[in-house]
């Protein structure tokens, strides 16, 4: 199956990737494929392998099949610490902060990937991310849901990542919050210096964030839609499975 897209000087080509747990299978063959600064959305309910996906992505989990390519090279086999390396960051779901650490040793955790010196790094993510100043001093584990997912955005990209792979980033979230990371991925964006693909459940978000979205069912990419066709609540329950 060839989607859009998949044409050569791709970030990330995804093909024929097949993975599970143990004898469980999730993934039944995927495709896709990302461009440098492109911002890509994945869609489905539980259940249909969009977590699966990323950790198979980032090395967590093994492929059993298939191929991926990032930047021209082959990562199928490569460790998840190979690949963050080469560029690739993750931000998993349930954020895995070190709550016992303040804000300003996991963002000093975050730089052991970054070529920048440390004091810098973290001053440039700090303007991206103003609310968390005056929290450098609390530990992980005594921030709010929203204040830790902000934190674990802050600590990936203080690896300088070229490829973000976020997992359910509003999950348990307030709105004000999820409106700051909104605003945050959307200057990202428009710099062009990240690209990303996003897995979600959150309608809204998914749609202001996203230049396509591909809709994942039974551990496959079954179509790419426009974040304006999200808003359309019979696609939806057509496609994905989900109440608009």
């Amino acid at each position: 199956m060839t989607l859009p897209g998949e044409a050569g000087g791709m970030m990330l080509q995804v093909e024929a990737l097949r993975s599970g747990y143990g004898r469980i299978p999730i993934l039944a063959g995927v495709n896709f494929a990302v461009a440098p600064g492109e911002f890509v959305g994945i869609l489905g309910h539980n259940g249909m392998g969009k977590s699966t996906l990323l950790r198979t992505l980032m090395g967590y989990l093994p492929a059993t099949g298939g191929r991926v390519t990032f930047e021209g090279r082959d990562v199928t086999r490569l460790s998840p610490t190979a690949r963050a390396r080469l560029g690739i960051g993750y931000v998993p779901q349930g954020r895995q902060i070190f709550p016992a650490l303040s804000v300003q040793e996991n963002l000093r955790m975050g730089c052991l990937l970054s070529k920048q010196p440390e004091r810098r790094t973290i001053e440039g993510v700090l303007e991206m991310f103003p609310r968390l100043r005056r929290l450098l001093d609390r530990t992980g584990g005594a921030l709010s849901g929203g204040e830790q997912q902000l934190l674990a955005l802050a600590r990936c990209l203080c690896g300088a990542p070229r490829l973000m792979l976020l997992d359910e980033p509003t999950e348990g979230i307030q709105p004000s919050i999820i409106d700051e990371i909104i605003e945050t991925l959307q200057a990202l964006s428009r710099g062009g210096t990240v690209t990303v693909v996003l897995v979600e459940q959150n309608l809204k978000f998914i749609a202001e964030l996203s230049q396509r979205i591909l809709i994942i069912q039974k551990g496959a990419i079954t179509r790419e839609t426009s974040p304006e066709a999200v808003q359309d609540p019979a696609l939806i329950a057509e496609f994905v499975g989900m109440a608009a």
